[in-house]
């Protein structure tokens, strides 16, 4: 990729690399301990949580695809989650996996929001899914950096347009209603998500817009920052679309030579010119707790809560979106509480 790209391979492979592995401004609330992870596993939320793993056959269907774009010659893996039936979904999510991860990874996502009456596409990024992790160890390191090159960040948004693209085209279109279609994807898949919504790079000393327009909403886990010379405002300034944020105050990334802290997650927020914002902010819990994985501090039942409370938030979202009703919103944060660091949630919704 031309060096003159500002989205750099440097700067992507600090973001990713976050996968091998408080708030400022404000008073911070104590951090919950185990027996408050505990008493959140009574919540309704994560007893439906569990609810939707033991029914899936119930209500879920799933269709997986191998699509291949002759035209980068590049295969695009994707998976479907809809509700069963021939119910029609009320929005379409698009999921962007991290790096390392799969169309299977966040299963629990989209299990989740069929069960609510969304459908979902989790596409597979060739460049940077599950391979990067086969092989010898001593290679490792740099597998995750072409994992991490400019051409497979913007390898990445190019996969989840054409998969779009082939969807809209089939059978399945008529299984979703397309008016509200939200980007949507963790760490590496944040970032591509934010490019799709609008961010810019910068090529041969101009800002290059790779936004989609037929997307409407996005929701962003872990969002990374983009490293460049331009100021994430200026990055940010062509995302007009509402946008969930979820992290925690321990959503750091720390490696021999570069760390970038949880208060990154708060200025891709702030910086984001969305006029309708949510950011969640859990009070621990690891970078990887929403990919499967627990970290070393990770407790099983933080982690149960944290990924039921994020189906839950995210699905009020999408209800919000698709309805206008901020209700779901509300409650989720009143429920939630003794887990939060930080909830806000701007008054701008309809500007």
């Amino acid at each position: 990729m031309p060096s003159n790209v500002s989205l750099t391979a440097s700067g992507i492979a600090a973001v990713i690399v976050a996968l091998l592995i408080s708030l400022s401004g404000c008073a911070q609330k104590p951090v919950a301990d185990n027996v408050v992870w505990q008493q959140q596993l009574n919540l309704p939320s994560v007893k439906y949580s569990a609810e939707v793993t033991e029914r899936l056959w119930l209500n879920i269907e799933e269709i997986s695809f191998n699509w291949l774009d002759q035209s980068r010659d590049r295969v695009v893996p994707a998976l479907l989650f809809k509700p069963a039936r021939q119910q029609k979904a009320s929005a379409l999510v698009v999921f962007s996996h991290g790096l390392g991860g799969s169309k299977e990874r966040y299963a629990y996502l989209g299990q989740y929001w069929a069960s609510q009456g969304y459908a979902s596409l989790h596409v597979q990024h060739d460049g940077s899914d599950r391979k990067v992790w086969r092989g010898s160890r001593l290679m490792l390191p740099f597998r995750l950096m072409d994992a991490a090159d400019t051409t497979e960040a913007l390898a990445r948004v190019q996969d989840v347009k054409f998969a779009l693209d082939q969807l809209l085209a089939s059978e399945h279109a008529a299984d979703f209603n397309d008016n509200h279609i939200v980007m949507a994807g963790h760490s590496y898949g944040a970032n591509t998500a934010m490019l799709l919504s609008g961010a810019q790079v910068e090529q041969d000393g101009s800002l290059v817009s790779l936004k989609d327009d037929r997307i409407k909403a996005a929701i962003l886990i872990s969002a990374p920052p983009f490293y460049n010379e331009q100021s994430l405002d200026k990055v940010l300034a062509d995302v007009s679309i509402p946008t969930l944020h979820i992290t925690t105050t321990e959503d750091e990334i720390r490696v021999p030579g570069y760390y970038s802290s949880p208060q990154d997650r708060i200025d891709v927020y702030q910086a984001m010119a969305s006029h309708y914002k949510v950011l969640a902010v859990f009070s621990s819990g690891s970078h990887n707790i929403f990919s499967g994985w627990r970290g070393r501090n990770d407790s099983k039942s933080q982690q149960q809560v944290i990924k039921a409370a994020t189906q839950a938030l995210s699905a009020a979202f999408l209800k919000q979106i698709t309805t206008e009703d901020s209700q779901a919103i509300s409650l989720w944060a009143q429920q939630h509480q003794a887990v939060l660091s930080k909830f806000i949630r701007s008054d701008n919704w309809g500007v």
